[in-house]
Parts: structure tokens; C-alpha cells; sequence
């Protein structure tokens, strides 16, 4: 009967329960169980493993740059990072409230690091998040352009809690990618949050994204409330094989 029920177990998909009532039946644990009590075991299990799959799948969609931690942040003076907000971060009520996070900061200060490291927070919590660089985004939306699919990558974009734009600004802004850039901000205005990390200072992202008027209605949605972090120090890559830290 055991053999049965596990075997149905696994066919509807139940794999927490499942794995639990087999240790439990390979370990002989489960005759020291009350039936209440093997059920709310088997529940929890199944609840975990649910969770934890939701959480992987999460991270697999998000396709981040880094696997980061907020646990490994680097909080050294000469960074300029405040562990409060960090933490304030993390239990992503910014999300809750549709406010974005701009990081900027010389090249290799640990931009990218963070804003992985809070997207992976996210996922953990159950929000949706993709993560991009900046440049490939762009140039995978011309190509969408091209071959049809550029509605459906827009609407993937919107549907997601949190978007991080990594290295913004590497590249200035043609006329289709600051039209599709437009179209993003936009569609996310006051309903999702954005996480953009750049080496450029935001007073010169006017410069990077071009044409004025839409630059300032870009801008205007982008940093109006948006939380900062303006890193400083030397570059992290130099000891990174000393500190495991970012």
C-alpha cells in the first residue's frame, strides 16, 4: 500500500510529500507519529519544497549576472554604503511601493554585485524579477523589432515586479532604443520598480539618453523618489580572490 501511495505521490506531483514519507518509511520514524501529526509533517514538506522550487524558478528567469548575497556585501567605509539602507532594501517594501534604486560609481565598486544581490532577495520572496545589461537588452529588442516578437518581449518586461538595468549608459541612446526605452518606463511607471546601475552620474544620463523632451519624461518617471546609492572607492576585482566580499 506504501509502494501505491507514493507512486501517486509522485504522479500528481506532490514531491516534498513524497520525499518526506519516504525517509519516513526508510527510517522507521513515521510509527512515532501520531496521524495529525505525520499529516501536518507531510503538508509542511510539500509547502517547502514548493516554495523553494518557486523560489529556483524565479531565479532561473531572472538570468542574473552574479549568484550575490546580501550576506556578502562589503559594508568597508570607503565604499559608501549604508548596511541600514542595504537591509532597508532587502525586505523589499521599495517593490511594494514602486519606488526604484539607482546605483552609480566608478567601474568595478560593486554595482552590478548589489543589484543582483537585491534581486535575488526578490525572488526569494516571491517577486518576479529580470535582470539585464543595458546594451544586450536594447539590441535584443531591435532584433525583436525585426522579426515580429518585439510585443511579447515588452509585454515579458512589464509583467515583471522588479526590472535591474545593469550598466546603463555604456552606450548612448539611438532613436529606437530611446523609444523602446520610453516605452518601458512608461508601461512600469507607478506599478513596478526598476533597479539601474551605471558608471555615469545620473546629471549625465540627459546626455546619454539624448533628444530633451524625451529625455526629461524618461528622467522625470526614473529618479523622481528614487532611492540612491553613489558608490566610491577602488575597484572590488583587485581583491576579490582575497576577500570573498563585495
Amino acid at each position: 500500500m506504501n509502494v501505491t501511495t507514493l507512486e501517486k505521490m509522485r504522479k500528481m506531483k506532490f514531491f516534498g510529500m513524497h520525499r518526506a514519507f519516504k525517509t519516513g518509511l526508510e527510517s522507521g520514524k513515521q510509527e512515532n507519529y501520531t496521524a495529525d501529526e505525520m499529516i501536518a509533517q507531510l503538508i509542511e514538506a510539500e509547502w517547502d519544497d514548493r516554495q523553494n522550487r518557486s523560489i529556483e524558478r524565479h531565479i532561473n528567469n531572472a538570468r542574473f549576472r552574479y549568484k550575490a548575497a546580501i550576506e556578502n556585501l562589503n559594508y568597508n567605509n570607503s565604499r559608501n554604503i549604508d548596511r541600514n539602507q542595504i537591509m532597508r532594501f532587502a525586505e523589499c517594501a521599495f517593490i511594494d511601493k514602486h519606488e526604484n534604486i539607482l546605483i552609480t560609481g566608478s567601474t568595478g565598486v560593486g554595482k552590478s554585485y548589489i543589484a543582483s544581490a537585491l534581486g535575488y532577495q526578490a525572488c526569494a520572496l516571491g517577486y518576479k524579477v529580470m535582470y539585464f545589461n543595458t546594451v544586450k537588452l536594447f539590441g535584443k529588442l531591435k532584433m525583436a523589432k525585426a522579426d515580429g516578437s518585439y510585443m511579447r518581449e515588452i509585454a515579458k518586461i512589464e509583467k515583471q515586479n522588479l526590472l535591474i538595468l545593469d550598466d546603463f549608459g555604456i552606450q548612448p541612446f539611438d532613436a529606437q532604443s530611446r523609444a523602446a526605452l520610453m516605452e518601458i518606463i512608461e508601461d512600469r511607471h507607478g506599478k513596478t520598480s526598476i533597479i539601474i546601475t551605471s558608471q555615469v552620474p545620473v546629471s549625465k544620463w540627459y546626455e546619454v539618453i539624448g533628444e530633451k523632451t524625451v529625455a526629461d519624461a524618461i528622467l522625470d518617471r526614473i529618479i523622481h523618489e528614487a532611492h540612491r546609492i553613489e558608490l566610491s572607492g577602488e575597484s572590488l576585482r583587485k581583491n576579490k580572490k582575497i576577500t570573498h566580499k563585495y
